[in-house]
């Protein structure tokens, strides 16, 4: 529901997340509970300081911070209680005026049509008092939308514009369901990359898609329609279930480009793709194809990761190791009690022919039905005289295990002895290989044992892990089981345990892919940021295995290749000879034809379909409409940047280099950028499970608890995790998450992105920046307010003011468009923030518009008009620099705006974005107004030092003439910036005589402001209390030396540690001495 929380907020007040800093909060624990919980002093409240960007704060000087304002609250408190009782007689209570509660809003209901440009409302209309992101970013986008300003703008001649092109293709979100945070913060760095390069006048495309997600849309689907029908996909067929798959598509497909539009994204939607459209399939077989034909792409049966829960084959990058370090249950599909992990059980194995056994260990003894053979060291003493022989399997009849000699096995390893399981253990494998020993497999698909484990044949296999140590046990084959540290393979999925299983699938060859896209990277062609993230590539690909391309699925690109069953022989699957691609079965059967001459055969279709990375891999390409040869792909390809998750940078990233260079012999992009995970508040990965998941939705528009909850029951989660998820919302979002708003949700994200670590996200502080919001729509309305109604912007904006403080902000303003412009260049997201917020919050709405009022008021009719012409360039700017980050909200104020004559541009989106211009830079402004500042300045810490509130007297002492003619200038604006409660500010020269009965505060070398204090001070309660602090600064200056004088201290404690005491040790001393000088400054008052 919206409020007009924010309609009394005036343009210099503090509604900022920030302490009154020139830079956005950082996300510590403490600021974030001071974000959430106070509002912050503003700039021209009695002591605040706001001069240029102050030192970042750490956690340890907040916490102090916070336990001072506690301290001072409390001892307030108790003298307004000693004061009530010592009154002598009853005091009339002054009445305390009691907060006006926020006004409720109706729903706001938008009376443009869609598609039309938006009819703009009073700032007298109670939606737009303050800011309301629900009124502010209506109508807005289906206009851009409809206006084309998402599409790519050529010259007329369909060439690229002279400034150059930008693309980008969207990372496609899979099609199973909602947004989460990570999508937000990929797609807003990605929409304020597009954005400003548009308004650099760029031919621009971000051009957006969906990705059909194999393995978890069909999941997704396989569990609905068992939960809504009680059905199987079998039960329905493969052309059935596939439409079922298309019609939930639709659904959800909306539901993500409903968010992807609400955030704001500028995407060129008439060129959406989806990886099973006509054309992207088209681009999957001809690839298929090309690379069967040069044999890139083979048939093997070879050991797979197997999936018993979802029936198919998975790469290694979809498979999790989970890490145990000892005995430890696991929950696994299909089992009602957790199932161990994390042992090694011993048994032994009899000799044929004597009574002798051989020991042998294994961490998955339900395999020990597929042995077929065992091996040792040739060179291990113990066991060379079995060499040669065979080992009987005590449950399978008939079934002899012979006994191998391989350098392969470590003595010192176990018992020395090593069962051999070729067709369920990766290294068994390449032993049974070398040794001709049979290939067993034990396990059905669905992971059951099948008819070559005796009398196990139909059991789970993970009741047989039991079962099978009973029986081992009476026949005194059993020998011990201990802990043992290992890793449990896990489906990244369905969290089932990976079974490595024996299956013919299409494979690619993967060195010579990995060559050319090495080489890309290290001669520049493609830049990797961050470094971390090109050295991982690097090792990846230089260390990379084959590719395993085929998937037991229905939902997918069916794999174009066919098998020929030739009548009156036997056909084997296996044989590779036998399989035919073809972009059509009749490309495919000419093919057969030519390699069967007087052959009769029927063709198949390979059931499998392709990994869904297959079709992701030709993304850039594909979505520009290779293969055929379209305008895009001849204008726009090379695309320019792939931002997306650094988790994803094999999966996805390498792929596209390596299939980019292969099928159109050009890098697909030039430069990736990795950003970082989202992780929740408490820095734990986002999980439905936990509950942790935020839909950038319900942070737009709010939600209620209850709400939340609700969302959790409609998924696929289980009743036990439903619970678990429910319970840590109750604690994290108690009263559900609040309306934010779309541009406060996407600066957050970019703030947040500073190219470290994984981000751990907040919901407060992305409302805390809603409170920025409110600073800008304040800002700008109170300057359409100044404005006459016959005002009109001058033909140019780059001309210097009449006035210093107009030179000041103008010169900060091209100094920022300088500071940003290289910033995003340098993908430097969160400086660009930064630089943003410092010149909208510190220098624009808190020093210029407040000095401004002085200088509308009593300056002459020249530098009124001067002013005023300089309030509209800095905010014109101030909106277009933003643009990029916070697109809703500044159009809306920028089409309140008049133009600047012969400016008939349409919409920000295309407005020029500013740039360094040297006519307006004034390093010399920007000295002599930062006089006025720290005087300013002084004189509020001054005032709020002593609490003196009203009828102050001031004065500023200049130390040379320089500075002694800039306060004379600008005592007007020095009064202004100081704020309420100043009587008279009076300016003297170095050779006057120090302002007597006043205390000081030095601005540098150049001048000291004084503030008047005999008669309202307590002078001897002044010095006990400096006293005191100056005792307890010289007692931790003690203490401090004491530990960096011991010896101890010097050899354990690193040098970056020593640095940090010596620094602090410095600020104690620094502190003490202040507190001398405090006192001195008293004791020399009471003598005056």
């Amino acid at each position: 529901m919206a409020t007009n929380s924010g309609r009394t907020n005036p343009i210099a007040a503090s509604d900022s997340p920030a302490q009154g800093g020139g830079h956005p909060p950082t996300v510590s624990a403490d600021a974030k509970s001071e974000i959430a919980s106070t509002t912050q002093q503003g700039a021209h409240a009695s002591g605040a300081d706001t001069s240029g960007a102050p030192k970042v704060k750490s956690e340890k000087e907040l916490e102090k911070e916070r336990k001072k304002a506690e301290k001072v609250a409390k001892l307030e408190a108790k003298k307004a209680k000693q004061a009530a009782e010592a009154a002598s007689k009853p005091v009339k209570e002054k009445k305390v005026k009691e907060k006006k509660p926020e006004e409720v809003l109706p729903d706001y209901v938008e009376e443009t049509p869609a598609g039309e440009k938006k009819r703009i409302r009073s700032f007298d209309d109670p939606h737009f008092k303050a800011y309301n992101p629900i009124a502010v970013e209506s109508a807005w986008y289906s206009w851009w939308e409809k206006e084309g300003l998402f599409k790519p703008r050529f010259k007329e001649d369909g060439s690229v514009r002279d400034e150059g092109k930008f693309v980008i293709v969207h990372p496609p979100p899979n099609v199973t369901g909602a947004l989460h945070m990570g999508h937000a913060l990929g797609d807003s760095l990605q929409d304020v990359l597009i954005r400003w390069n548009r308004m650099q006048g760029k031919t621009t495309l971000w051009l957006p898609g969906c990705d059909h997600a194999g393995i978890s849309t069909q999941s997704v689907v396989e569990n609905m329609l068992w939960r809504r029908e009680q059905k199987t996909r079998h039960d329905l067929g493969r052309e059935k279930f596939i439409e079922t798959v298309w019609e939930w598509k639709g659904e959800y497909h909306k539901r993500i480009n409903q968010a992807l539009s609400s955030m704001g994204g500028s995407f060129d939607w008439s060129r959406e793709a989806f990886t099973m459209d006509e054309g992207l399939t088209a681009a999957v077989t001809e690839t298929f194809v090309k690379l069967h034909e040069e044999g890139t792409i083979y048939r093997a049966n070879r050991l797979v990761n197997w999936c018993t829960k979802l029936n198919t084959a998975l790469s290694n990058l979809e498979v999790q190791n989970k890490e145990l370090t000892g005995r430890t249950l696991l929950d696994v599909p299909g089992y009602e009690k957790k199932v161990e992990f994390g042992v090694i059980v011993h048994f032994k194995y009899p000799i044929e022919g004597s009574e002798e056994t051989i020991e042998v260990a294994t961490t998955r003894i339900e395999t020990m039905l597929g042995d077929s053979g065992i091996a040792v060291n040739p060179k291990d003493e113990r066991y060379k005289h079995l060499v040669g022989k065979t080992a009987i399997h005590p449950f399978i009849e008939g079934r002899k295990l012979p006994i191998v000699a391989d350098d392969y096995v470590d003595v010192e390893f176990g018992t020395g002895a090593v069962k051999l399981t070729p067709a369920h253990d990766p290294n068994d494998f390449t032993l049974g290989q070398r040794h001709n020993l049979e290939f067993i497999n034990i396990l059905t698909d669905d992971g059951l044992m099948n008819e070559n484990a005796g009398s196990y044949k139909g059991m789970k296999r993970f009741d047989v892990r039991y079962a099978i140590q009973d029986d081992l046990k009476a026949k005194g084959l059993f020998v011990d089981k201990k802990d043992n540290a290992m890793k449990v393979p896990q489906c990244e999925k369905s969290k089932d345990i990976i079974e490595p299983l024996m299956k013919p699938q299409w494979w690619v060859k993967m060195k010579d892919l990995a060559e050319p896209a090495l080489k890309v990277v290290r001669d520049g062609e493609i830049k990797i940021r961050p470094d971390t993230a090109e050295r991982s590539y690097f090792r990846w690909l230089e260390d990379i295995n084959d590719w395993c391309i085929s998937r037991q699925l229905w939902w997918g690109h069916r794999c174009p290749v066919y098998f020929a069953k030739i009548e009156g022989e036997t056909n084997d699957s296996t044989d590779a000879s036998r399989w035919f691609s073809g972009r059509t079965r009749e490309e495919a059967e000419a093919k057969a034809q030519k390699a069967l001459p007087g052959k009769t055969f029927t063709l198949e279709q390979d059931e499998d379909v392709l990994d869904t990375w297959f079709s992701s891999g030709l993304w850039p390409f594909s979505t520009l409409g290779w293969p055929k040869n379209t305008n895009d792909l001849d204008k726009l390809y090379p695309t320019s940047v792939l931002e997306t998750g650094w988790d994803i940078l094999f999966f996805w990233i390498a792929r596209m280099i390596m299939l980019g260079l292969k099928m159109t012999g050009k890098v697909p992009f030039t430069e990736v950028y990795c950003h970082s995970l989202v992780r929740d508040s408490e820095g734990r990965k986002m999980s439905k499970s936990l509950g942790n998941v935020v839909d950038p939705l319900d942070v737009i528009s709010g939600i209620e608890l209850d709400k939340l909850h609700e969302k959790l029951s409609q998924g696929n989660l289980p009743a036990n995790e439903v619970t678990k998820a429910t319970k840590y919302q109750k604690t994290a979002f108690p009263d559900g998450i609040p309306q934010c708003g779309a541009d406060a949700l996407r600066f957050t994200m970019v703030n947040a992105t500073t190219g470290g670590g994984d981000i751990n996200l907040d919901v407060k502080i992305i409302h805390g920046y809603r409170k920025f919001c409110n600073k800008i729509f304040q800002a700008t309305k109170y300057v359409l307010g100044s404005l006459p109604e016959d005002f009109r912007p001058a033909a140019k904006g780059n001309v210097p003011g009449k006035t210093l403080a107009e030179r000041w902000i103008l010169h900060k303003m091209t100094a920022a468009a300088k500071e940003i412009n290289q910033a995003l260049a340098d993908r430097e997201f969160s400086k660009a923030t930064i630089i943003v917020y410092r010149y909208w919050y510190n220098e624009l709405c808190d020093v210029y518009i407040e000095n401004s009022k002085a200088i509308i008021r009593d300056g002459t009719e020249e530098e009124r008009q001067s002013a005023l012409q300089t309030l509209y360039t800095t905010l014109e700017a101030a909106l277009a620099m933003i643009h990029p980050f916070m697109p809703y909200l500044t159009e809306e104020m920028w089409q309140r705006m008049p133009r600047r004559p012969n400016d008939d541009t349409t919409s920000i989106m295309i407005a020029k974005y500013p740039t360094y211009d040297a006519a307006i830079d004034d390093p010399q402004a920007e000295t002599a107004y930062e006089v006025v500042l720290e005087c300013a300045k002084g004189g509020r810490s001054l005032m709020s030092e002593y609490a003196l509130k009203d009828n102050a007297q001031l004065a500023v002492q200049a130390y040379n003439d320089e500075t002694l003619k800039t306060a004379n200038d600008q005592i007007t604006s020095i009064k202004t910036l100081i704020g309420k409660g100043v009587a008279d500010i009076k300016i003297v020269g170095p050779d006057e005589a120090r302002p007597t009965g006043s205390v000081a505060y030095p601005v540098g070398m150049n001048a000291t402001v004084f503030l008047h204090v005999s008669g309202r001070v307590d002078f001897d309660a002044e010095i006990a209390k400096a006293q005191k602090k100056l005792d307890k600064a010289i007692s931790t200056i003690a203490r401090q030396e004491k530990t960096l004088n011991e010896a101890s201290y010097k050899e354990k404690s690193s040098a970056q540690t020593q640095e940090l005491d010596q620094s602090r040790l410095a600020e104690s001393k620094q502190e003490a001495k202040s507190y001398e000088e405090t006192i001195k400054q008293f004791e020399q008052l009471k003598l005056e």
